[in-house]
């Protein structure tokens, strides 16, 4: 009861800060071009007087990013929204998932990862108006293209080429193989405002543009509340839990799955070879250790080490098929089978 009371006091003495004019970041991008890479590292140069705040937003129902975030995020607080393109931020999941975040976080600095299949220029009119005036202090957009898709004349989805001109900056990523005068004569035919190259997303924090700070401004319009979802639980080692979206003529799918159950790696890779897919990403317990593997139709499936240990995941994004129940159920039936071994585990573990 005492410590209650001195928690109080404390509260009482030392307010949180009010929810008015948070620099608000979005990072925007087709898929695979490196935004959560670009992310990544910026997080790594928060200054240490600052609380930061990152919402993800995702295609798949799973949720991917975040975790691939694990391990940055000291000083950060990280939500994610999965689940749909993010087209509309006035939607009810967008405004119960960040006002939740600003409210436990208040955040001197706040970035949105957009979906690649999201609509950046929308988002960003979106984030400009209620109930958000007042409350985010929008910078200008951040695109990040995939250089050597971009070079070789891979066009853009309408959606992102639609965002180029309203971008204040673009990031050219995994650049170390272009050629310095194709890189500007691309950004040039794109009519890019401002453009950097970046290779494995490294990008520097005052590389970013920014708005003066405006007046400071009432919130025209309360941000939305509401219970946050309850944990998942496996009932056994091999309860896994599956995820489908369907939207804009895509699919995905994707699986949590007892962090007890081991992958090989290489089977993984056999995997991912045996049919059509979009995009790749996950985080997985292999025999190596945790290991994050990501990557873009017609690709080398990349490898990394990972802090995150709650769970495994892995999601595909797929163009819509004719039977999504029959490609699910043949797509779990050989994952399955990457299992190495199947350790008795507690199954009341929760995410």
């Amino acid at each position: 009861m005492e410590l209650r009371k001195r928690n109080r006091y404390a509260a009482f003495m030392n307010p949180t800060p009010s929810l008015q004019q948070i620099p608000t970041h979005l990072i925007a991008g087709p898929l695979g071009a490196g935004k959560t890479s670009v992310l990544r590292h910026l997080m790594q140069q928060r200054p240490a007087n600052e609380v930061w705040a990152v919402l993800v937003n995702e295609f798949g129902q799973l949720g991917i990013d975040a975790a691939l975030l694990r391990g940055a995020e000291s000083g950060v607080q990280i939500a994610e929204i999965p689940g749909g393109c993010l087209c509309c931020v006035n939607g009810l999941p967008f405004q119960v998932g960040l006002g939740r975040l600003l409210r436990r976080a208040r955040p001197q600095r706040l970035f949105i990862e957009a979906s690649g299949l999201g609509h950046p220029a929308v988002l960003m009119q979106q984030l400009a108006t209620a109930p958000w005036l007042g409350v985010l202090a929008l910078q200008p957009l951040i695109m990040v293209l995939d250089a050597p898709r971009l070079l070789a004349g891979t066009p853009l989805a309408p959606s992102q080429a639609a965002a180029i001109p309203e971008a204040g900056l673009i990031v050219l990523n995994k650049s170390e193989n272009s050629d310095p005068d194709a890189a500007r004569a691309a950004m040039a035919a794109l009519g890019a405002p401002a453009w950097v190259c970046s290779v494995h997303g490294a990008v520097s924090l005052d590389a970013l543009p920014r708005l003066p700070a405006g007046p400071q401004q009432a919130m025209e319009t309360p941000i939305a509340d509401g219970p946050a979802a309850p944990p998942a639980l496996w009932r056994s080692p091999d309860d896994w839990h599956c995820f489908q979206q369907d939207q804009d003529g895509h699919t995905s799918i994707g699986w949590r799955i007892h962090p007890g159950q081991i992958f090989a790696a290489e089977a993984i890779e056999q995997w991912l070879s045996g049919f059509a897919w979009v995009r790749a990403k996950g985080v997985l317990h292999t025999a190596t250790g945790w290991q994050a593997f990501n990557a873009l139709a017609g690709e080398r499936v990349q490898w990394s080490a990972s802090e995150w240990r709650r769970d495994n995941r892995a999601e595909l994004i797929i163009a819509s098929p004719e039977n999504p129940r029959m490609t699910r159920q043949g797509l779990e039936k050989n994952l399955r089978a990457t299992v190495i071994n199947l350790p008795i585990k507690d199954p009341g573990t929760s995410l």
